[in-house]
């Protein structure tokens, strides 16, 4: 009997050993991630301002301390990992002071700065012939949107059309600058745009078909899915909304004489038919005629016409 409670009792003991391990594992696991979540981690950004195209060096990257809960994704922890291995790397995107140095913004180890290395899966980078004109005189600077206009001749004649040939299409970089360093209007020769491979090829196409211009547009602003050809018949337009103007008089042309208008016929005046005089009727009437004592009777009207 004795063995039998001494037994249970030390089952009870085990049990609740165990279970006070558990509660202090649990407690000191949480406190060890709050420890870790709290503290900082070296990462590495940019020491002075770089533009597109300048090489990393030591001593233009310093190491700053971030919360492990905030550090950016593809950030650089050591200078090993974005300087060893003694190859350089340059700068694909501007950086500013103190910010944080990301693989995505950086060419890979032992790669030269190039444009390719930015674009998108499954885009192209094509270049356009501009002047000052096409080139919004200089304005259009690199990472704004465009729309592509095309000026052409139309099979057959005509006259010259313009159509838009592409919408909303980011600009790469402006002849071979893809940062203008302070910002200032550039005319350029060139325009490198990112694009699909079908709307490389539509570019390919229109500069051998004609005139390619490119237009500012707001950034941000949807595409317009309804686009008109323009015409030299669209260039004379009034004030007012953009309607046509009509076609002009011509001096001496002849004008068709308005139609004349029959006049109501006038009533007809009632027809008279003759008739035939009744006949006479009697109506029996008599004057009577005395002379001294003796009176006579003598019938007058007899008939009446």
């Amino acid at each position: 009997m004795l063995r039998r409670q001494t037994l249970i009792a030390l089952g009870i003991a085990v049990a609740m050993g165990l279970f006070a391990v558990f509660l202090a594992n649990t407690y000191f696991s949480r406190t060890e991630r709050k420890q870790i979540a709290s503290g900082t981690t070296k990462v590495a950004v940019a020491a002075v301002p770089m533009a597109y195209g300048a090489d990393l060096t030591p001593e233009k990257v310093r190491f700053v301390e971030f919360p492990n809960s905030s550090i950016p994704p593809g950030s650089f922890t050591n200078a090993s990992q974005l300087l060893g291995g003694g190859k350089k790397r340059y700068v694909l995107l501007p950086l500013s002071l103190n910010e944080p140095i990301l693989a995505s913004k950086i060419s890979a180890v032992g790669q030269g700065a190039s444009i390719a290395a930015l674009l998108p899966d499954g885009m192209r980078a094509a270049t356009v012939r501009i002047n000052v004109v096409s080139g919004v005189a200089g304005f259009v600077q690199p990472n704004d949107s465009v729309d592509v206009l095309i000026t052409r001749t139309p099979p057959g004649g005509g006259g010259q059309v313009t159509d838009v040939l592409l919408q909303n299409i980011r600009v790469i970089a402006i002849d071979q600058t893809a940062k203008n360093p302070d910002g200032s209007p550039k005319v350029a020769r060139t325009a490198t745009l990112e694009v699909n491979p079908i709307d490389a090829q539509k570019l390919a196409l229109g500069e051998a078909a004609g005139t390619l211009s490119l237009v500012l547009r707001k950034p941000g602003e949807a595409n317009n899915p309804v686009v008109e050809t323009v015409s030299l018949n669209d260039l004379r337009y009034n004030m007012y909304g953009g309607a046509r103007y009509p076609a002009p008089a011509r001096v001496g042309a002849y004008m068709p004489a308005a139609p004349v208008v029959a006049a109501a016929p006038r009533p007809a005046a009632p027809r008279r038919v003759a008739t035939r005089p009744a006949a006479p009727r009697p109506v029996g009437r008599s004057v009577e005629i005395v002379r001294g004592t003796k009176g006579d009777e003598y019938k007058v009207g007899d008939y009446e016409g």
